[in-house]
């Protein structure tokens, strides 16, 4: 039983020399103590937090949230008239090719043409 604390005591030391080192104990007590000078204490500590650690507000969360939202539909949409006209792009070469291929030797339409002139001589 014995062992389990001292694993345990020695697991949370390590994670404090982290935390220390990383320099997150020394920015949080700083936005604490900010948090704590504050004459009027604003409405929601969380959100003063998060600001003072350099995220956004909820309301710019929120904000960014919708606008993701929305440039995901326009990506989404775009998307589909690409693929749209590629298909259709695809279709159009296809069929180029299938006609090219299906000439007979000679007869394009210069020669037709050609052939037209003579015929009215």
């Amino acid at each position: 039983m014995m062992h389990y604390k001292e694993e345990k005591e020695a697991k949370k030391e390590a994670f404090r020399k982290y935390l220390e080192s990383s320099g997150v104990l020394d920015a949080l007590t700083k936005v604490l103590v900010a948090l704590y000078e504050q004459n009027e204490k604003p409405s929601s500590a969380l959100e003063f937090v998060q600001q003072k650690l350099g995220g956004p507000s909820l309301s710019e969360y929120e904000k960014l949230q919708a606008e993701l939202s929305e440039l995901q539909m326009k990506y989404n949409q775009l998307f589909a008239a690409y693929q749209e006209t590629s298909a259709e792009l695809e279709g159009l070469k296809s069929s180029q090719s299938h006609m090219t291929h299906n000439e007979a030797p000679g007869s394009t339409k210069e020669t037709i043409a050609e052939e037209a002139q003579k015929e009215k001589v």
